[in-house]
């Protein structure tokens, strides 16, 4: 933690600015509402009998700036899957404008479907496109997220104003109390696409440098081969991704860092899916050290399976943004609220 002296609890101006959740991710964004010195609405999001989302707001919103604080993710705990939690966020969006809530800002922490961001091949649907347009259609006014997949998904959203935030400090702060000497520190890029993500850690943490990792992609989830772009002899080597589903690219990535001459390699995820088999892989990974991810998605089940597993919280900076959003200030320069960071939460020793 700092700057906490620097930083009364429960002085931000709550009046008029509402925050509601639903099932995926429930914790999340009562954290989001403590930072902001106040509670989640009192709300019902249930199911009928056939499966069908009932919800019910007790609170009045009418003429409130509302945050619907969900992330589009499945729940083990809560017997949710990700379509239903896409399907609770329109709900939820569509209940609130109804209600006459004067702006509703839709705060997605992990947006589903945003690998499908573009046509690969022949007869494929670009999924991220018609959330985006779901979203927009239903009523929302503005979407607040973290570290989207490709950053043009902004772009499906039309006039909609949408705020993509990083996580990049608080990986930099958890790196930094590893006392890892500058001098011989790779930050890894997993892909082209991950190289701006990696340079922006990279720069707070003033790493040597910063490598690439070509691969060829046969499908969903299957690597084929993988080649490394940049020198990792003798290097401690930090992969920097927006996301791992069920690690198997990620588990390959670091054993060939290992082949290739890392001393240790580190893996820091913005968004910890962690689909079966992944913590399985990760714990029998002998070349991954940690996997550090955060709490866009719930985790709790996950740190009770892999002792590797270490989750970072981003409720102080989503909390930082939904409060400059309601005081309609300037989103430059975004820390996380009173400058605080969360003690990161580490997985469970596993018993032999």
């Amino acid at each position: 933690m700092s700057g906490t002296d620097e930083f009364e609890w429960g002085t931000v101006r709550t009046s008029g600015c509402r925050v509601l959740t639903g099932n995926s991710n429930p914790a999340f964004a009562e954290a989001v509402a403590n930072c902001l010195g106040t509670k989640c609405m009192a709300a019902t999001v249930a199911k009928f009998a056939n499966g069908e989302i009932n919800i019910s707001i007790a609170d009045p919103v009418r003429g409130d700036d509302v945050f619907i604080v969900h992330s589009t993710c499945s729940n083990p705990e809560k017997d949710l899957n990700v379509n239903e939690s896409v399907m609770e966020l329109l709900l939820l969006i569509h209940t609130v404008k109804l209600s006459s809530a004067k702006r509703i800002t839709a705060v997605i922490p992990h947006f589903a479907y945003a690998r499908q961001d573009r046509k690969a091949e022949a007869r494929v649907p670009i999924s991220a496109s018609a959330i985006s347009q779901l979203l927009v259609n239903v009523g929302v006014d503005r979407v607040v997220t973290v570290d989207l997949h490709c950053g043009q998904i902004q772009g499906f959203f039309r006039n909609t104003p949408v705020n993509n935030l990083s996580p990049s400090r608080e990986f930099a702060n958890y790196l930094k109390s590893k006392n890892i000497d500058k001098e011989h520190l790779a930050v890894v890029a997993p892909d082209a696409g991950a190289v701006d993500r990696a340079r922006r850690l990279a720069d707070l943490v003033n790493a040597d440098r910063v490598v690439t990792i070509l691969k060829r992609r046969v499908q969903a989830n299957k690597v084929d081969s993988m080649h490394i772009a940049g020198s990792v002899k003798g290097m401690s080597c930090v992969i920097v991704d927006d996301m791992t589903d069920t690690s198997g690219t990620l588990c390959k990535a670091a054993e060939v860092l290992i082949t290739n001459g890392a001393k240790q390699v580190f893996a820091m995820i913005s968004h910890g899916v962690l689909t079966d088999p992944a913590c399985e892989r990760i714990s029998k990974c002998d070349a991954l050290a940690e996997v550090i991810v955060t709490d866009t998605l719930p985790q709790e089940h996950n740190l009770r399976r892999c002792e590797k597993l270490v989750v970072l919280s981003v409720a102080p900076l989503i909390a930082e943004a939904v409060n400059r959003i309601h005081k309609e200030q300037t989103m430059d320069n975004l820390k996380p609220m009173g400058n605080t960071y969360l003690p990161p939460v580490r997985g469970q020793k596993q018993e032999a």
